[in-house]
Formats: structure tokens, C-alpha cells, sequence
């Protein structure tokens, strides 16, 4: 089996997916098509012997849409695309909106009692009347040309979407205006009252604001592949007969020997053979502290070198490195990502056709049973088409979004997809990241004790780690710094990889590291036994300190809860949902973070791929997941989840890859999104319940129900004015969200 990406064009609405997915899937040799609407992208699981590439191209244009391979050096392109997109939509909104609010003015000015010129006037020059309100109308209709081309495509491939419903109602219509308008230039001026351009132009409007609102809520491209490609080293220096050459990454061959300098990147995944030193792999484990490398241990490309040299074996090369499978990863998260479906564009699939042959049925009725001229029956179809548009169902969603991200943006709040507000509020299980979420993300002094007569021990603890590199020596020179202590000159000064530091001051020699220096160099740590025990209970680092043999300190480093972690999990478990903790770093220290914060289960010592199948296990069990988290590990992880949410303090991979992007660290927002979320779900559903509501009253008196026993007739124009009435009264729906309190 193959598997390739498209891109597919000229998809509108859930119907579009369902009807390339249809085509694909129904190929011999296509195992799966999945079609994500968002992405534009299609994700195809074919037999490369039964069909080819090419061949799902066709399907899909004879579906009629356009599909090409996806090609991932035209990301740019593709996102230069979408931004054209949005460019394209505002200027038709604004264009047709210049050519709409006069025709509008002119046709419905006088039913209210507005000033119209005479030579303007339905009354005093009816066919000028009557041939500028065509000559407003036509452009409109150009500029809306794309609702005709899909509504008309759609209708005859026997799947009719919104598009078809909007492009019938405005055709009939303007059709019927047309006719109209022939009949007063034979001198008929009573039909001056019987156009209908004006719903015509209004229906497109609208439509197209909605369009408008639809594409901004769109998420963009996102550059998170080509972000963690930026992490791989572009060069490494080989051992080839016994000298360094400088080469290309793609020129390194299995088994070649690599000498890594101090701060350079390492180039492939392999293994230590020669050197020690601290490598910062926070790119893959999210932990702050760098890891001891020495011979036979483990090196990952992208990885950066600290103050050792080092020369290791290549072993996983090109698309075998950890740091390519992270890219696969994230880059498969975000194609296969299952479609959301509208609620407005499946209710269409159904109503759609329903309305049309509601108006086609009405029109017969009132023509062949009831004897009524053309004219009566071609407005009675007219008025049903026109006042069941949907365009208050189009708007319905796209509105409640565009106030929901923007009273998120207000609290700092970032939705990079509008169907993410869709999605939040109903996530079973929220994840989190340690490091840099639930923590401070660096380490910092939290404890210390002193033994035997030594009131300097921080001073002198400090003193040392002012010579070293490792980012704990920082938490203890800012605790001195607080502290207002000076840093002494030392002599001798020596690091000990992996154990500590050593240094000589005023004839006395001392040791600063953990316990396996102090076991190596005979200190008695029996005096700090207890305080050892509370430290590690509590998940911090120790770092004992001795003087000429003689234990003098002990201090504890850790990463600090944030102030709101643990009110943001009690407010989550108060609003019903599971919380789990996933971390790459040791199971003691999670355990104890946990604990301190109110998290019950904790998946600890994670690599980032287990990271991502964790949460696709819990998928699996057909929970929803959301997955909150700040560093490059993060990211497949962030890509899998229904919902990822990245810190804004956190890597710029981290907020590529996730839906949702919280601008301050401050975790009570996870919260806040889920509490947005919510408010506007419920708005959508406001929203959808006055557009339905209206259309299923206004149905039947625009068949024509209440003339039957004596009523009035629903003249289409007044149609149109309620059509956009109903829109007007969704979109202040929506705007009264901006008033929620969070």
C-alpha cells in the first residue's frame, strides 16, 4: 500500500468532503480517502498496482473539483494562497457592498418613507427605476459568480449544497425581475412593484460576508515542519583517514565517526565511542537540564553540545533520526486529522433539496389546481426560494466564531482555527506537560541546609558553580545574588563530569555535586540522611557541598509549581473533566509535582513519539483530548490531540503546532478557552434555532398557506427584507457573546 497527500480546490462546505471523499474512496485500489476541509488537504491510502496518482486526480475532477499531489517546498505558496484567499473575499464583500446599500435604499426607501429622486422614483420613471436597480444588480451577481459555478456544479452532480440554494433563489428571481422589467418597457408600470433585484443582490451580500467571516476563521498553513527542520545541523565535521572534513549533513554515511565541538549541533542520531560531556536535549524531552553524555550513550540530531568534545558513530541517518520521525509525526497529525462537520452544511444536505421542491411543489399547486396565472405561481416559488435562502444558517457559525476568538484575544486567548471554539468545551481529558507548563520551567534554590560551624556554604556553593556551565549552577547564583553574596575567588577549579565540581579556597579544598562524588571522595553524609530523604520526596535536586572532606551543605534545586496550578486542576475536576500529567522526566519527581498541583495519573519518562501514541491510545477509548504543552517535544503530541494548546512562553514549534495558543503563562486561561468555548457553542446553537425557527414559520406563509383562507400573499421583496432580517437578528445574536463574562 502507498500512501500521498493532495491538495484539493474549490471545496465550500461538508458536503464538498463528502463528495471528493465519495469519488476517491469508490476507486478500485483506494483503501482510504480522508478529506480535511480545513487543510484543504486529502490524505489517500491506495494500492500503487491497481491505480495511480494520476487516476485520483481525474476522480476528482470529474467530481468537479481539482486535486494535485501535495509537494511540502510549496507550503509558502500554498500559504501566499490562503492569504490571496481572504484578500479576494474582502474585496468582493466590499465591492458588492458599494453596488448593493444604494440598490437597497432605492427599492425598499420608498415602502418606508424615504426621500427617492423623481427620476428615480417606482412611481414617476419606472423603467429608469427599474433598469438602474439591473444595472446595481448585475455586478453584485458577478462578483458572487462563484456561488452560481458551485451551487449549479453541486446541483447537477445530485449533491446540492447552500451554494445551490443561493444561486436558484437569486437566479429565479432575477430571472423574474427581468421578465418584469420587459413588461414595463412595454408600458406595464404596475410591475415596477414586482422586482425583485434587490433580494438578489442583498442574498449575495450577505452570503458573501458569511464567506468572508468562514475565511478568517480558517486556520493558515502551518510552518511547524519547516520550523523543526530548522533544528537539524546543516554540517558536520567527519574523521575520514584520520583527518576532520567538514561535510554536508545528507554526505554522512552509516558507521562514520563525528567530532562534536563545544556548542556545536549534533548532526545524526549515534553513539558516544570517545569524550563526556552535557548535551541540552530539550528539544526532545522538554527537560531544562542538560543529560551526561559519555562513551556509549545515546546522542540525537539536533541535539546542541555543551562545553565537552565528544566523537560518536553515526547510526540513523536522514529520515531515521528522531528528530525526522518527530517531523513525520507532526506532519502526520496535521494531515490526518478527521473533518469537522458543519452543523449548518449537514442540515443543508437535507434541507436544501426539501426547500426546492417545497417551491417547485408550490408553484404547481397554486397554477394547475388552484388556476392562478404564471405570474402568482412564479412568485409564490420565487418568495419560498427566496425566504428559505439560508443565509442566516450560513452566518449562524461563522459569526458566533469571529466574537468568540476575539473575546478570547481580549483575555490573551488565541484560537488559530474556528473550529477549535467548536471543539473545546467538550474535550473528556485534558494533558499536560511538566516542564514549563505546570512548572516555572527552570530550576530554582527551594531548600538548604548547613552542617558543623559553616554559615558561608551558600557563598562558597555559589563561588564554585560561578565556574560552571550547568543551568543549576544559575539557580544557585541567583540565590546568592538575592542573598547579596559575594562571589569568591577560587583556585583550582575542575568540573567532574556527571558528579560535580571541585575547587580549592583559603587552603581548603571542596567538593560541590551529588551523592556519587560524595560516596567517591568518602564524605560522611549520614548527618544530612533525613534531609536528603525530604528533598528527593519533594522531587528536588541535591546538591551537597563539603569542606576538606567534611560535609558543610545540602541544597535542593527544583522547578517550582506556577502560583495557578493547582486552582486551574480543581477547576477542571469541578467542571468534570480527567487530567492527566505526561513528562519525559523521572517518575519520582513527577509524582511528587502531581501530587502538590492535584493531578491523580501521571505518565511519566516519555519520549515525544510516546508522547503522541499516548494520546492516541486515549482516542482510541473514544475520549476526546485536549493536550497542553510548550516545548518542541510537545509538538506531535500537540498535533495528535483533538485540542493543542501551547504556552506562549514556550517554543515557537510548540505554538505552530497547536490550535490554540494562551499569550501569558498564566494556566487559569486553559479554563477561560474552555469557558469561551462554551459561550459560543451555545451562541451557534441560539443562532441556528432563530434561522430555523424562522424558516419553518415563514415556509408556509411564503407557499402561500394564509392566502389559501384569505390572508395576504408574500410578495418576495418583503421575503428578501425578512430573509435579512433573520441574518441581522444572528449576527446581534453573536455580538451580545462579547458581553459574556468569563
Amino acid at each position: 500500500m502507498s500512501k500521498e497527500t493532495f491538495v484539493v480546490n474549490g471545496m465550500t462546505c461538508a458536503s464538498c468532503v463528502a463528495n471528493v471523499e465519495n469519488a476517491v474512496n469508490n476507486l478500485d485500489g483506494v483503501d482510504k480517502a480522508v478529506v480535511n476541509l480545513t487543510t484543504e488537504k486529502m490524505s489517500v491510502d491506495y494500492s500503487g498496482n491497481k491505480v495511480s496518482p494520476e487516476a485520483i486526480e481525474k476522480a476528482v475532477a470529474d467530481a468537479g473539483y481539482e486535486a494535485q499531489v501535495y509537494n511540502p517546498d510549496t507550503a509558502k505558496s500554498q500559504e501566499e494562497r490562503e492569504e490571496d484567499k481572504i484578500h479576494k473575499v474582502r474585496e468582493r464583500l466590499i465591492w458588492s457592498s458599494v453596488f448593493t446599500i444604494p440598490l437597497f435604499y432605492l427599492a425598499m426607501g420608498p415602502m418606508v418613507g424615504l426621500p427617492v429622486p423623481n427620476f428615480l422614483s417606482p412611481h414617476h420613471a419606472a423603467l429608469t427605476y427599474a433598469l438602474v436597480l439591473l444595472i446595481l444588480t448585475v455586478p453584485v451577481m458577478w462578483l458572487g459568480r462563484s456561488f452560481y459555478s458551485n451551487g449549479f456544479r453541486t446541483l447537477a452532480k445530485g449533491h446540492p449544497n447552500m451554494d445551490a440554494l443561493v444561486a436558484l433563489a437569486t437566479s429565479a428571481a432575477f430571472l423574474y425581475s427581468l421578465f418584469g422589467t420587459y413588461h414595463i418597457s412595454l408600458g406595464h408600470v404596475h410591475h415596477a412593484h414586482q422586482l425583485y433585484y434587490e433580494s438578489v443582490a442583498v442574498i449575495l451580500t450577505l452570503i458573501t460576508l458569511g464567506k468572508y467571516f468562514e475565511t478568517l476563521s480558517k486556520g493558515r498553513t502551518s510552518d511547524a515542519i519547516k520550523k523543526l527542520m530548522h533544528l537539524s545541523a546543516k554540517e558536520a565535521t567527519v574523521l575520514r583517514d584520520g583527518k576532520e572534513v567538514k561535510l554536508p549533513v545528507d554526505k554522512v554515511v552509516l558507521g562514520d565517526h563525528i567530532v562534536v565541538k563545544p556548542g556545536e549541533k549534533i548532526a545524526v542520531d549515534g553513539q558516544v565511542i570517545s569524550g563526556s560531556s552535557a548535551i541540552d536535549e530539550s528539544m526532545l524531552t522538554g527537560e531544562s537540564l542538560p543529560i551526561e553524555k559519555s562513551v556509549g550513550k545515546p546522542v540525537f540530531a539536533g541535539s546542541i553540545n555543551g562545553q565537552g568534545s565528544l566523537i560518536y558513530e553515526a547510526e540513523k541517518i536522514g529520515k531515521d533520526t528522531l528528530l525526522s520521525q518527530i517531523i513525520k509525526l507532526v506532519e502526520d497529525a496535521q494531515q490526518t486529522k478527521a473533518p469537522i462537520a458543519k452543523i449548518a452544511d449537514q442540515v443543508s444536505a437535507v434541507f436544501v433539496p426539501v426547500v426546492m421542491a417545497i417551491a417547485f411543489v408550490s408553484g404547481l399547486f397554486w397554477y394547475f389546481i388552484m388556476g392562478q396565472t404564471f405570474t402568482f405561481a412564479m412568485t409564490v416559488a420565487v418568495s419560498v426560494l427566496v425566504i428559505a435562502c439560508p443565509c442566516a444558517l450560513g452566518l449562524a457559525t461563522p459569526t458566533a466564531i469571529m466574537v468568540g476568538t476575539g473575546l478570547g484575544a481580549e483575555h490573551g486567548i488565541l484560537y488559530k482555527r474556528g473550529d477549535v471554539l467548536e471543539l473545546a468545551h467538550k474535550a473528556d481529558v485534558l494533558v499536560f506537560d511538566k516542564t514549563g507548563t505546570i512548572t516555572q520551567g527552570k530550576p530554582q534554590l527551594v531548600s538548604s541546609y548547613t552542617y558543623g560551624n559553616s554559615g558561608v556554604a551558600l557563598q562558597l556553593l555559589a563561588s564554585l558553580e560561578a565556574k560552571s556551565e550547568h543551568p543549576l549552577s544559575q539557580a544557585i547564583l541567583v540565590a546568592a545574588e538575592n542573598a547579596n553574596l559575594d562571589v569568591l575567588e577560587i583556585d583550582n577549579f575542575s568540573s567532574l563530569t556527571g558528579r560535580g565540581l571541585t575547587a580549592s579556597y583559603a587552603g581548603k579544598t571542596y567538593l560541590a555535586g551529588n551523592q556519587t562524588l560524595m560516596a567517591e571522595e568518602k564524605v560522611d553524609l549520614t548527618s544530612a540522611q533525613a534531609d536528603f530523604q525530604n528533598l528527593t520526596a519533594d522531587g528536588e535536586t541535591p546538591i551537597f557541598l563539603a569542606e576538606d572532606g567534611k560535609l558543610i551543605g545540602l541544597f535542593g534545586v527544583s522547578d517550582q509549581v506556577k502560583a495557578d496550578s493547582a486552582d486551574m486542576v480543581a477547576a477542571l475536576h469541578q467542571m468534570g473533566k480527567e487530567v492527566i500529567m505526561l513528562t519525559g522526566d523521572n517518575d519520582q519527581t513527577a509524582q511528587a509535582i502531581a501530587q502538590k498541583v492535584g493531578i491523580k495519573r501521571v505518565i511519566s519518562q516519555v519520549l515525544p513519539q510516546e508522547k503522541s501514541r499516548v494520546i492516541s491510545d486515549l482516542q482510541v477509548e473514544g475520549k476526546s483530548v485536549i493536550m497542553v504543552g510548550d516545548g518542541i517535544n510537545d509538538a506531535p503530541a500537540l498535533a495528535t490531540a483533538d485540542i493543542g494548546i501551547a504556552m506562549g512562553s514556550g517554543t515557537d514549534i510548540a505554538m505552530e503546532s497547536a490550535d490554540m495558543v494562551l499569550m501569558k503563562p498564566n494556566l487559569m486561561d486553559v479554563v477561560k478557552a474552555l469557558k469561551i468555548s462554551q459561550a459560543t457553542i451555545t451562541t451557534i446553537k441560539e443562532n441556528l434555532f432563530w434561522a430555523f425557527i424562522y424558516n419553518i414559520l415563514s415556509i408556509p406563509v411564503a407557499m402561500g398557506v394564509l392566502h389559501l383562507f384569505g390572508g395576504p400573499l408574500l410578495d418576495p421583496m418583503i421575503a428578501g427584507f425578512a430573509m435579512s432580517f433573520s441574518s441581522v437578528s444572528v449576527v446581534l445574536n453573536s455580538l451580545r457573546l462579547k458581553r459574556c463574562k468569563i
